[in-house]
């Protein structure tokens, strides 16, 4: 770890509101956990107590504090998939990875974890690897789940895949809802921003279905374009803590309702997304 990127993105985020969640998405998605000694020079920093950034830390579950593998599997143990054999399910996962719930193989290819509960208590068992939803899943399907991830997850088909619903987002700044209940796309409430490229300045809505790259805006945004994204309400940019792992652009950072975060390439045309409900609330 490096003390100077550290404070680097101390003082990128410190001036903005709510900069305490930028900076720890940032460190996080740098070194893929949040080490102590970057907790430290935050709090050092911010002049918050290391104690508060550690609440901070541990409250969101979208965090770490130990390193995490390439792929995040979570089994959702919630009351439906716990009736429904979620235990047993979690159990196969650990004996064909070799960890237990919590642990990172030795590989750091697979980290698992076992969640509460994931929203989608009418599918279940469900799992969640790397953003993307397995339903009523079984033994024999676990195997096959680690089988895809290791090859690459297929790209999803908004009409036809049944893991893609709707999420609904806010501003990672102000936690104020960038849903607009009265222009829809695909059929549900689409995502309301504010866009910059070039010398061009204007709204933007997106999907707001996990999946789907269907865009309309008021400047038509031409291809391979990277396009700055805004909160309509407190206007921060909403700077993402990585960048996209298809074309290297920076990624776009939303806040899922009840927990979690969504990124979103900031390339036109490109597909690159990350969806971590990990943190969600039934």
């Amino acid at each position: 770890m490096n003390p100077v990127d550290i404070q680097s993105i101390v003082d990128k985020h410190n001036h903005n509101r709510g900069g305490l969640i930028g900076m720890l998405q940032e460190i996080q998605a740098r070194y893929s956990y949040l080490p102590k000694e970057a907790l430290s020079i935050v709090a050092e920093r911010t002049n918050h107590s290391l104690v508060d950034i550690y609440g901070v830390a541990t409250f969101y579950k979208s965090f770490s504090l130990t390193p995490r593998g390439r792929h995040l599997c979570s089994v959702c143990l919630g009351t439906a998939c716990h009736v429904r054999g979620a235990p047993v399910i979690a159990e196969e996962f650990e004996r064909q990875l070799g960890i237990k719930a919590g642990q990172t193989t030795k590989d750091k290819e697979f980290t698992l974890e076992t969640v509460n509960c994931l929203g989608a208590c009418a599918l279940g068992p469900i799992v969640v690897v790397d953003g993307h939803y397995f339903s009523n899943v079984n033994t024999a399907k676990v195997g096959k789940i680690l089988q895809k991830t290791r090859s690459g997850l297929d790209k999803v088909e908004v009409r036809t895949d049944k893991r893609i619903f709707p999420v609904e987002v806010s501003c990672s700044r102000c936690n104020h809802s960038l849903m607009d209940q009265e222009y829809l796309i695909d059929g549900h409430p689409s995502i309301r921003v504010t866009a910059s490229f070039g010398r061009k300045h204007g709204w933007l809505r997106l999907s707001s279905l996990y999946g789907s790259h269907n865009v309309e805006s008021e400047y038509e945004v031409p291809e391979e374009e990277i396009v700055h994204f805004f909160c309509p309400h407190c206007h921060a940019e909403l700077a993402g803590a990585s960048e996209c792992a298809e074309c290297g652009a920076p990624m776009v950072s939303m806040i899922v309702k009840d927990g979690g975060i969504v990124q979103i390439c900031s390339r036109r045309g490109c597909v690159g997304h990350m969806l971590d409900l990990s943190g969600a609330n039934a």
